[in-house]
């Protein structure tokens, strides 16, 4: 049964969705139904849909007391919203329905598992002592009952040591056996991160079995919003690390993502690493969750947005935060591969190509333009002995606005730049990331969506992700090139239709 704080939930964003008109969204990019948006949850295929929960507060466009919001698709670009899922409105989630995830039970159920937050009593320093515990619901595939015996993680079941303030996102998988487990993070004793597994025969009864990984104050401190996986012979654990410091190009300041590639000891049951790297190099990507498709893809997909770029969009906005583009995920060379999910070919129309294009300076081609496109530039210099110093393409562009990805082959570095996008704020603008040295060929891949850019670069071997809010008609695509290059490129309409 629906609580109060449920029903009004759903009221509310029912009446305020008809007040936002299709085209003021991302066609094929989840956004929030109304209201804020931020972390995937219960990432899922179930009863023959794809299932996407998310942090939500339907009543502002900015952080409040957090619901989840739900959408499903068929094909992981059309998503047909359903009534909000949860509600904080029980005394193990009082102040907040955090982040979580979804499995189908044997009985043919949904279950959530999430994270409950309730505030303590408030501390001489003006804090207050929360509790973050770990609860359940099953449901149907839109309508969800909070489990009686709530919490079913608490603090006596983490490490000693380990804070009871910051325990949160369960990442939940059904075993081959039947049984399940889950990871969560963590912060211990030393102040930085670390991910705790547990393990239950039903879905409803845990117990801890091990600290799976420690950060040892390596990335960043806490880490949140864990997954684990196996992929291409390899285990894959994925976390988004709060207060990072850069290390050269590979990681960036502040709240950042991190992949480790390695192996799984089952008679530990710790996670060896092998290999660390981000996962995404641009400004907006935080807390990917992946899910098992039918067929055997590992998809993920991320919360586009940044909790340090958060004022890039006005708050008078009816909505705020969107999701990547779903990517199917590899392992090659020892490093993780994203690509756009197939399904994004679907909605391609109008090609529009040309082929070893020689120029430098200034250049625009015809019928590359647009807001809602696919495009694919592969570069080569033009002159083998003396290689270009500098590419870059300005897109969403106009005579007022643009943003720009750059590269520079000598150092190998890719940017992206849209401090001309039209924000008026003073927050992060630009990123780089080093690209494999290659006499300065290099292939990137844009999808762009209205409000935001996702490139992907070399077949998927690293990607930037970026929002921007330029009026959406500067839809210009204009080239430049120091020294002499030779381009192809592709450019699709995405059309939705």
């Amino acid at each position: 049964m629906s609580s109060n704080i449920l029903r009004e939930a759903r009221r509310h964003e029912e009446i305020a969705e008809q007040l936002i008109p299709p085209q003021a969204r991302p066609l094929f990019h989840l956004s929030s139904r109304v209201g804020w948006m931020n972390d995937p949850n219960g990432f899922s295929y179930y009863q023959g849909k794809y299932h996407l929960f998310y942090q939500y507060y339907p009543y502002e466009s900015k952080w409040g007391p957090m619901h989840w919001g739900h959408a499903v698709s068929e094909d992981l670009l059309h998503w047909e919203y359903l009534p909000a899922a949860l509600a904080p409105d029980t005394p193990a989630d009082k102040d907040g329905c955090f982040s979580g995830s979804a499995v189908e039970l044997a009985d043919g159920r949904q279950l959530l598992m999430y994270t409950g937050v309730s505030a303590g009593p408030k501390l001489p320093d003006g804090t207050s002592d929360d509790r973050q515990t770990q609860c359940v619901a099953v449901g149907d595939g839109v309508n969800y009952e909070k489990y009686p015996g709530n919490p079913v993680l608490t603090g006596e079941d983490i490490p000693e040591g380990g804070s009871k303030v910051d325990f949160r996102d369960p990442k939940i998988w059904r075993e081959a056996d039947g049984t399940y487990r889950c990871v969560a993070g963590n912060r211990p004793a030393d102040g930085s991160g670390q991910i705790l597994l547990y393990s239950s025969p039903d879905g409803f009864h845990w117990k801890f079995e091990s600290v799976l990984a420690e950060n040892k104050n390596r990335f960043g401190l806490m880490w949140e919003c864990p997954d684990f996986f196996q992929l291409d012979g390899k285990y894959v654990l994925l976390t988004s690390p709060q207060d990072m410091l850069p290390s050269g190009f590979e990681y960036h300041n502040g709240n950042g993502t991190l992949c480790l590639i390695g192996s799984f000891d089952e008679q530990s049951k710790t996670f060896q690493e092998e290999r660390d790297q981000a996962i995404d190099y641009g400004i907006d990507f935080y807390a990917p969750q992946t899910l098992l498709a039918p067929d055997g893809r590992r998809i993920m997909i991320a919360w586009m947005q940044n909790w340090d770029t958060l004022s890039i969009a006005s708050l008078k906005a009816p909505w705020f935060g969107q999701m990547t583009v779903p990517r199917e995920l590899s392992i090659k060379n020892g490093r993780l591969y994203q690509c756009p999910v197939r399904e994004l070919d679907g909605l391609r129309s109008g090609r529009v190509s040309y082929q070893n294009v020689d120029f430098q300076g200034e250049l625009t081609l015809e019928g590359i333009k647009g807001r809602k496109v696919d495009v694919t530039i592969t570069l080569r210099p033009g002159d083998e002995e003396h290689i270009y110093k500098k590419f870059s393409v300005w897109f969403g562009q106009d005579d007022t606005y643009h943003t720009a990805i750059s590269f520079r082959p000598y150092e190998s570095v890719l940017k992206i730049d849209r401090k001309f996008s039209g924000s008026r704020r003073a927050i992060i603008h630009q990123r780089r990331c080093k690209v494999p040295q290659n006499g300065g060929n290099i292939t990137f891949r844009m999808i762009l969506d209205r409000f935001s850019v996702e490139i992907f670069v070399n077949h998927g071997e690293q990607t930037l992700s970026a929002t921007m809010y330029t009026d959406l008609s500067a839809d210009g695509f204009r080239f430049f090139a120091d020294g002499e290059v030779t381009m192809d490129i592709e450019k699709y309409d995405l059309d939705g239709e």
